[in-house]
């Protein structure tokens, strides 16, 4: 059996591109700069009107596991697809970058592989507006004892909570991670996801090894304002990383604390940033750094993303950790 460094688990979703002004979102009735759920007949109408569409596999984790393919570590994806030509495309994408996409297409059934039609605005702001399709339909069965229980370390996003069954993955999934000895955390997602899902939430950060999340997200999960959400927060769980927009990222495990300076950038495409940041985190984490260099290394991943249009890295991280002198 083979030991995974990073497992992630979430939603296998295809990104299509496409660039757009505000008008156009005013006009469609979409809200600039979120994530929002639709369903199948609203996805297929946004698909109907993207000019000069770009697909690329994506999912929030799944970037993140390409991130840290780029970097060298051997990872492993648990996520559903259907067996038509977008989940054989995304399959397929996930083996060629390095990542083992350990359950195979689906065949039958009425619903397609998901998509999220991602509408980037010239400020590079993202509005992504996501049809699940069958990756809701992920549950316990999928998750292996061989891979799960494999796991140094397992990353989980909370757009899983979406769904009974995804709820009932995840948990399994980090239970067979920690009770072999590795470490599971989760990404926060967004606000909303927060919102839906507080009590499910606040109950997993005193289980979880980490957890990240933005400040909107840490400040919907206490429902108070930044400052004294990180305190309760650094209570409560093992370590907690808060990104913030244009800000130091804040870094905390018990009394230990870590503020990493960030480099602000004009971004071309926003999406994926916070991606890349947990695959230069998690790398950091995997390979024994301190929380200052694993933060560090998240900002350098977070700034290559955003440089270019797309959520994977296309410049070698290893390389861009080198030059900032992290490894």
């Amino acid at each position: 059996m083979k030991t995974y460094q990073v497992v992630g688990i979430g939603n296998a979703i295809v990104d299509v591109f496409s660039q757009s002004d505000d008008s156009f979102l005013e006009m469609m009735g979409i809200e600039k700069g979120i994530m929002q759920l639709v369903e199948r007949e609203r996805g297929e109408m946004l698909y109907g009107a993207m000019k000069d569409r770009v697909q690329a596999p994506g999912g929030s984790v799944a970037n993140t596991l390409a991130g840290l393919g780029n970097l060298g570590l051997t990872t492993a994806f648990i996520g559903r697809v259907h067996d038509d030509v977008l989940g054989n495309f995304y399959a397929r994408s996930m083996a060629e970058n390095g990542t083992d996409f350990v359950n195979p297409p689906v065949p039958g059934g009425e619903l397609p592989t998901s998509r999220s039609m991602i509408f980037v605005s010239p400020d590079g702001e993202r509005s992504m507006n996501t049809y699940l399709g069958i990756s809701s339909e992920l549950g316990p069965d999928d998750v292996a004892d061989e891979v799960a229980g494999r796991a140094e370390i397992l990353f989980l996003e909370g757009y899983l909570y979406d769904k009974p069954k995804g709820k009932e993955a995840f948990e399994r999934a980090a239970r067979l991670c920690r009770e072999a000895g590795g470490k599971a955390g989760i990404a926060l997602s967004d606000p909303f996801c927060v919102n839906r899902h507080r009590d499910d939430f606040r109950r997993l950060v005193c289980e979880l090894d980490y957890v990240i999340g933005n400040e909107h997200e840490w400040e919907a999960l206490y429902q108070t304002d930044l400052s004294t959400a990180l305190e309760q927060a650094a209570q409560d769980a093992g370590i907690v990383v808060c990104t913030r927009s244009g800000h130091d990222v804040v870094i905390v495990r018990g009394e230990e604390e870590a503020i990493v300076p960030v480099t602000r950038v004009v971004p071309v495409d926003a999406t994926g940033a916070g991606d890349q940041f947990a695959a230069g985190f998690l790398y950091g984490l995997a390979t024994g750094q301190s929380l200052f260099t694993a933060g560090r290394m998240g900002c350098v991943a977070a700034a290559e993303v955003i440089s270019h249009f797309g959520a994977r890295p296309e410049t070698d991280l290893k390389a861009l950790f080198r030059k900032a002198k992290l490894i």
